[in-house]
C-alpha cells in the first residue's frame, strides 16, 4: 500500500517538477535574449561598459545609445511580452478555444481604434490616449461577451471577428482624417512598436503589472477547473464570477500592453500554445508570459538588424511569423477538436 501511494505521489510531482524546470529554462532564455538585444547590434557594448553605464557613469556615445535606445526597448519588450503572453493564454484557456486570442476577437483592435480616434478626432496626447486604448479594449471584450451570450465556444470567435472587422473600419476611416504630423504616431498604434517610449511610460507599465500579475496569479488558482467547462467548474466549487474576474484581468493585461506599445501582432496568440506544447499539453501562465517576452525581444532584434538600412517595428515581424501559425491552426481544425473535448 505504501509503495502504491509513493508511486502516485511521484506521478503527481513529475508535472510540477517539469513545469518548474520549464519556467527556469525560459527565464534563462529571456535573460539571454535581453542581453543580446542590449549588448549586440550595429553598436556593440561590452558587459563591463554596460554595468558602468547602468551605474551612472557617462561613456560618450555608448551611454546615450544604451539608456535612450537599447535598454528601454528591451525592458519594454519584456514587460509587453509578459502582458500579452499571459493575457492571451487566459483568453484561450477560459474560453476553451485556441482561436479566442485578443488578436482574433478584436480586443487589440478595439484598443487601437480608441487610441487613433482619440489622437485624430479629439486631439488627445499622452496618458489620455493610453487610457482611451484601455477603455477601447475593455469595451470590445464586454461587447464580445454579450454578443456571444456568455458562451465560451465558437460564438466568441465569430462575434470577435465581426467586431474586429468593425474596429478595422473605424481605424481606416480615422486614418483618412489624421493630421500629417500625427501619421507616424497613428502608424505605431496600428503595427505595434517598442521604439521611442519614454522611461516614465515604462515605469507606469511596470507599476500596473506589479498589481495585475499578482492578482492574476491569485485568480488563476482555479484555472484547471475552468478549463473543464462552466458546469464542471461549478460542480468543483468554482463559480462563474471567478472565471469572469480572470478574463477581465486578461483583458486588462492586453489593454495595458497595447497602451504601452501598440497592438504587437500575434504575441498573445502564439505564446499560450507554444508554452502549452513545451509543458506537455498543460496550461501554464508563467511560461506563456516568458514565451511572450522572448517573442517580442527576438522580434524587435530581428526587425532592427535583419535588414540593412531598414528598422521594422516589432509588430511587423511578429505578424509575419504569426500569420502562418494561424493558417496552420485553422487547417488543423481547432473548433472540431474543441467540440470533441466538450462532448
Amino acid at each position: 500500500m505504501t509503495a502504491a501511494v509513493e508511486v502516485v505521489r511521484r506521478a503527481r510531482r513529475a508535472p510540477l517538477h517539469h513545469h518548474r524546470r520549464l519556467v527556469a529554462g525560459l527565464a534563462l532564455v529571456v535573460v539571454g535574449a535581453f542581453a543580446a538585444r542590449v549588448l549586440l547590434g550595429d553598436y556593440t557594448v561590452t558587459i563591463p561598459d554596460f554595468l558602468r553605464i547602468v551605474g551612472g557613469e557617462q561613456i560618450p556615445g555608448a551611454t546615450y545609445i544604451v539608456m535612450e535606445s537599447k535598454l528601454p526597448r528591451a525592458v519594454l519588450a519584456v514587460l509587453v511580452g509578459l502582458a500579452f503572453g499571459i493575457g492571451g493564454a487566459i483568453f484561450q484557456t477560459t474560453l476553451r478555444n485556441p482561436l479566442a486570442s485578443p488578436d482574433i476577437v478584436g480586443v487589440s483592435l478595439g484598443a487601437s481604434a480608441a487610441a487613433v480616434s482619440a489622437i485624430a478626432l479629439a486631439g488627445w496626447t499622452g496618458w489620455s490616449v493610453s487610457l482611451a486604448a484601455v477603455a477601447g479594449a475593455v469595451g470590445v471584450a464586454v461587447a464580445v461577451r454579450v454578443v456571444a451570450g456568455g458562451r465560451g465556444d465558437f460564438r466568441v470567435v465569430l462575434a470577435g471577428i465581426g467586431l474586429a472587422a468593425a474596429m478595422q473600419s473605424v481605424i481606416q476611416y480615422v486614418f483618412t482624417r489624421v493630421d500629417e504630423w500625427d501619421v507616424q504616431l497613428v502608424l505605431r498604434w496600428l503595427t505595434g512598436s517598442v521604439n521611442g517610449v519614454a522611461w516614465s511610460s515604462i515605469g507606469l507599465l511596470a507599476a500596473v503589472l506589479a498589481v495585475l500579475l499578482p492578482a492574476t496569479a491569485w485568480a488563476a488558482r482555479s484555472l484547471d477547473a475552468t478549463e473543464l467547462g462552466d458546469d464542471t467548474a461549478a460542480g468543483l466549487g468554482v463559480g462563474r464570477g471567478r472565471t469572469d474576474l480572470l478574463l477581465l484581468l486578461g483583458v486588462l493585461l492586453v489593454a495595458v500592453g497595447v497602451a504601452a506599445a501598440g497592438p504587437v501582432a500575434f504575441v498573445a496568440f502564439l505564446s499560450g500554445p507554444i508554452a502549452r506544447a513545451l509543458n506537455g499539453g498543460r496550461t501554464t501562465l508563467p511560461a506563456a508570459g516568458l514565451v511572450g517576452a522572448v517573442v517580442v525581444l527576438a522580434g524587435d532584434h530581428v526587425g532592427a538588424y535583419a535588414f540593412a538600412d531598414l528598422n521594422l517595428p516589432v509588430g511587423v515581424v511578429t505578424g509575419a511569423c504569426g500569420a502562418p501559425f494561424l493558417l496552420w491552426l485553422l487547417a488543423r481544425g481547432p473548433l472540431d477538436a474543441h467540440r470533441r473535448r466538450a462532448a
